[in-house]
């Protein structure tokens, strides 16, 4: 069982109030949980300790790691409502009532359940506090799941992949989003994940000797250049995002050169500019695979230097170079920025640190924007704050299918514009659009506003005039060209890949759902068909 010593170890510079304020919580959850047993016969309370042991791993402040030790006494019935915030105030009550709530909407698989889904998407956008306790508790209960009655594990690891695991890549949070899909895989498709895992086996066995070597080279060609303070180490693909890629690329394994990656961390970066002519003068780079992630970060604001390069004693293998910051984002994503005491220093503090380099404005707004939804909670006078601003995608995510009146449109536009592949673009004025793979000029137009969709007249990608059926490509910058006299057309409807695009064509055209199905751009989730869950 986890210790409370341990969880605390986790809380790095905590004052002798927060670690007496998790003391207290971890005392009481454990009087309130006590006789009661998980489906593994382990007293419940240890699934309370792990969850607030993940949240210290990510960063959290002591309210919410306290919240993670509470998040299912008022639930249990052991804790009244009224005593806990007696105990522990209104801000730690207020989070485990947004836990509360969310757990009460069950996930029976999105295809039969789409009011139940969408219920679940409203609770999230609650508090970003909320689901990231929901987060730890989604990832303990995935590493014991195989202690769950057989009937109830496919429906858990469903609502995992396609709901919690997505959410956790939206907030940037890469270790949470990885471990949850390799944790629910097995459970939903077993074939698939063996086969992904025999691949990444022999992929592995294939270069793990000649990573190593190429490994050695780096560093030593790193020190000769005088970067001497940074760390390097071999990442490998995750067997869910395997699988992901293996349907895109028709089961080529010579078509994947990310299986196995060699990431080369370095303190700043300049020095990642450095180290990247040092790769490119050692090995030579294959045209096309380089991606500036630092000047052009992710909507989710990931930064790294990717470039896939020809060696001598691995074959082709993809390089990332990030700094120890942008690691750690990579990791945690949003967690990282969240120190309660940080963040209730204001938003100014942080915005000068990050700003310290001109490459990473854009990825600073992305944590600007999620910052407010954390601070609905003033600890003055114990009491909640007014609700203020949600990250505008989660509310966009709860909010932009309200209007839809199909249970199967209303998933499938779901899937398509927020849990699938992404990318990113910019407007000349270089703010960036976070859309799907295989977008269009018409949904980048509709995203920005639907008056401007209504009026396309034309568009340009990158200064030049291209067709209205052109894919956009990640960090190309689009112009689009208003007139009132346009207007959609059917075909409009062939060509836009969001569902948000061809709701607003529909009504413009005058068309009802139920007289223009959307196209079925994006796959299922799996090509066998599933009995119910």
């Amino acid at each position: 069982m986890t210790t409370v010593k341990e969880i605390i170890a986790e809380m790095g510079g905590a004052s002798p109030e927060d670690i007496a304020f998790v003391e207290k919580a971890y005392e009481y959850s454990k009087k309130a949980h006590e006789g009661q047993k998980r489906y593994s016969g382990e007293p419940y309370f240890t699934h309370a300790a792990a969850t607030a042991k993940i949240l210290a791993e990510y960063g959290m402040d002591a309210t919410t790691i306290a919240a993670g030790l509470l998040h299912d006494a008022v639930e249990d019935g052991r804790v009244s409502r009224e005593e806990m915030e007696k105990e522990f105030g209104k801000e730690l009550l207020f989070i485990v009532d947004g836990v509360t709530k969310l757990g009460t909407h069950k996930y029976r698989g999105a295809e039969r359940h789409a009011e139940s889904l969408r219920r679940l998407l409203v609770a999230t956008a609650s508090d970003i506090r909320v689901l990231i306790v929901k987060l730890a508790d989604r990832k303990h209960n995935m590493q014991t799941l195989e202690h769950v009655p057989e009937h109830k594990r496919r429906r858990i690891a469903l609502e995992t992949l396609e709901i919690y695991a997505p959410i956790a890549d939206r907030l940037g949070m890469g270790k949470m989003k990885n471990n949850l899909e390799d944790l629910a895989f097995p459970f939903v498709d077993p074939d698939a994940a063996a086969h992904a895992a025999e691949v990444r086996k022999l992929k592995t066995q294939e270069t793990e000797g000649g990573l190593a070597q190429v490994q050695k080279e780096l560093k030593k060609e790193l020190a000769k250049k005088g970067l001497t303070k940074f760390r390097s180490d071999i990442r490998m693909k995750g067997l869910w995002s395997l699988q992901k890629k293996l349907e895109r690329k028709d089961d080529d394994i010579n078509r994947i050169h990310d299986i196995a990656a060699l990431r080369i961390i370095v303190p700043t970066i300049e020095d990642c500019y450095t180290a990247l002519g040092m790769v490119h003068a050692l090995y030579k780079p294959l045209p096309g695979e380089f991606k500036d992630y630092i000047a052009f970060p992710k909507p989710n604001g990931y930064q790294s230097l990717h470039t896939t390069v020809v060696t001598p004693e691995a074959g082709i293998v993809e390089i990332q170079i990030r700094s120890e910051e942008m690691h750690r984002r990579a990791q945690f994503g949003i967690a990282s920025h969240m120190t309660y005491k940080q963040l209730g220093k204001g938003v100014e503090k942080l915005g000068k640190e990050v700003q310290k380099s001109r490459f990473s404005a854009i990825s600073f707004s992305w944590v600007r924007s999620l910052i407010p939804s954390l601070m609905k909670v003033s600890k003055k006078e114990g009491g909640v704050k007014g609700v203020t601003k949600v990250p505008p995608w989660l509310f966009e995510l709860a909010e932009a299918h309200s209007d839809v009146a199909g249970s199967e449109e209303f998933v499938e536009g779901l899937k398509e514009d927020f849990f699938s592949h992404r990318v990113f673009v910019f407007t000349p004025q270089g703010d960036v659009i976070d859309l799907p793979a295989e977008s269009t000029p018409i949904d980048f137009a509709y995203a920005i506003h639907s008056d401007l969709g209504d009026h396309l007249q034309g568009a340009k990608v990158n200064g030049k005039l291209v067709s209205f059926d052109t894919k956009l490509g990640n960090g190309e910058v689009v112009e689009i060209t208003r007139r009132d006299s346009a207007h959609p057309s059917p075909k409009w409807l062939e060509i836009a890949r969001t569902s948000l695009a061809r709701r607003h064509i529909r009504a413009a055209l005058g068309m009802t759902t139920e007289t223009s199905r959307p196209p079925r751009h994006q796959r299922r989730l799996f090509k066998k068909k599933h009995p119910p869950v």
